[in-house]
């Protein structure tokens, strides 16, 4: 069917029709939320849905009404489940109606969020000036909304280089005759710095990873023997990466041990708190986080402890000039002027890669301001809570373990039987296949954990109630059949 170049427009034929359909849409996902706990968490796709997804370019208009139902049979039942409070594999926040709805309202807007002078761009300057206060920045800190932590800890790790050796790198780039820079983090921080490194085209073998103590936390003596080490063998130390809330187990290091450090050392001093570092809305966790704003740089996730729907991301740097420097750039297209469209003071491409940007910010302005940050902070303190009692349940029966101490919301236990680590990542597939439960494995002291990160603020005790027979259940039934096929009594 061809179209006519009059007939070529995209709104609407008929807004009374589109409005009924908007309606129904926004009701059933209010309902789906609001009726999660009835769903699986999760469940496989058979062949008949993937092969859905294989169908040819669409040619010719489809009715919304179809793609609706489409999306209704074939997306809406195969989510990953992070709404789901018996989701607990991986650090994804549940999300809120509330940021569902502001997140259709900024595609209302549509607005290029990369510049100009624009509501939408004053909404994400409050959110910067919002998180300097909250973790003690200083008035002439910057900040900036990205996808999540992995490209706020690149930014910040960009920014780290340049404070080091100064802004020509830009032009001339990395010389093999210049300075050998070299980082430092514990062993158990996110991958996503090592790949910085990478990016940044220092290697990820300029990441030297430093051993942690019996509370998984950087061994700072350790630390400071590797930063003395790498100076006599004519290396250049730049940076440390202190974690506040490791993707393993949750641990905070000595930040404020970290920060004395890096003043001593003259080292730029970053946080990853992709999750932990929200912890500071809630009364328990504040404390822990001591030091963390002596630090140069902080990236976060308003997704994931602060419920914001996916993505947003965050990073806020101290010395706002030295950021702006690292990524600003002119040309005619970004002529800035003192009245009109092309004003503003804050243009937020001068502080990262992208020029073209949604509207991250307005869906984290609504939870911020519907919630309070009170209230926000009773939801983490409580995922807490959900882990310590999950913790209890472990320790109470003989047949599970314990693996590392629980210091957040996140508890990696295991199912006690001969071959283990088989038998429970196999628990673990049973869990996520059961849709009852999806906790994720990882390994502790290189033994596989069964890893559940309590982030969901719907997840409460009757859901790893839940987890704890299942686990018990499916490790039970999968022992007795080990038994049956061993000819053991």
């Amino acid at each position: 069917m061809s179209v006519s170049p009059r007939d070529a427009h995209l709104d609407a034929v008929d807004w009374q029709d589109l409005r009924a359909q908007s309606h129904r849409m926004v009701d059933d996902m209010i309902d789906y939320v609001a009726g999660i706990r009835d769903r699986p968490v999760w469940q496989p796709m058979n062949p008949a849905v993937r092969a859905v997804f294989q169908a040819d370019l669409p040619q010719d208009p489809t009715d919304l009404s179809q793609v609706y139902r489409d999306f209704q049979e074939y997306v809406l039942p195969y989510a990953v489940g992070n709404v789901h409070p018996g989701f607990m594999g991986w650090v994804h926040g549940g999300g809120t109606a509330v940021g569902m709805l502001a997140e259709m309202l900024a595609g209302g807007l549509n607005a290029n969020c990369g510049g100009r002078d624009h509501a939408p761009i004053e909404v994400e300057r409050q959110i910067v000036d919002w998180a300097r206060q909250l973790f003690g920045f200083p008035a002439g800190a910057s900040g900036l909304f990205v996808t999540g932590s992995s490209i706020a800890n690149f930014i910040a790790l960009l920014v780290a280089r340049r404070a080091a050796l100064g802004g020509a790198t830009r032009q001339t780039g990395l010389s093999a005759a210049g300075p050998r820079l070299v980082a430092y983090a514990s062993v158990a921080a996110h991958d996503c710095i090592a790949r910085a490194l990478d990016y940044a085209g220092l290697g990820s073998n300029a990441l030297h990873l430093i051993p942690v103590d019996k509370s998984h936390r950087m061994d700072l003596d350790a630390l400071r023997r590797s930063i003395a080490d790498d100076r006599g063998a004519g290396l250049t130390p730049f940076l440390i990466v202190g974690s506040a809330g490791t993707v393993g187990i949750g641990a905070i290091d000595d930040l404020a041990g970290m920060a004395d450090l890096a003043a001593a050392e003259q080292l730029w001093f970053h946080v990853d708190g992709a999750y932990g570092a929200l912890g500071i809305l809630s009364p328990d966790i504040a404390p822990r986080l001591a030091g963390i704003e002596r630090a140069h740089s902080l990236a976060l996730d308003f997704h994931k402890w602060g419920q914001v729907p996916y993505d947003a991301g965050f990073i806020l740097v101290r010395d706002g000039t030295m950021h702006r420097d690292t990524f600003a750039t002119s040309a005619d297209y970004l002529h800035r002027d003192s009245r009109g469209l092309a004003a503003g003071e804050f243009w937020p491409h001068d502080f990262g890669p992208d020029l073209s940007r949604g509207c991250r910010a307005l869906k984290t302005w609504f939870t911020l301001r519907v919630y309070g940050l009170d209230q926000l902070g009773a939801a983490i303190s409580r995922t807490c809570r959900v882990a310590r009692h999950l913790e209890m349940r472990v320790a109470a029966d003989a047949r599970l373990e314990l693996l590392a101490p629980v210091q957040l919301n996140i508890v990696c236990f295991r199912y006690r039987g001969n071959d283990a680590d088989v038998l429970n990542a196999a628990i673990v597939a049973d869990l996520q296949e059961s849709g009852v439960a999806a906790p994720s494995t990882t390994r502790i002291d290189g033994r596989l954990a069964i890893r559940a990160a309590i982030f969901n603020h719907r997840t409460r005790e009757c859901d790893v109630d839940a987890l704890v027979e299942a686990v018990l259940r499916h490790g039970n039934r999968r022992c007795s059949s080990q038994q049956s096929n061993t000819g053991l009594p």
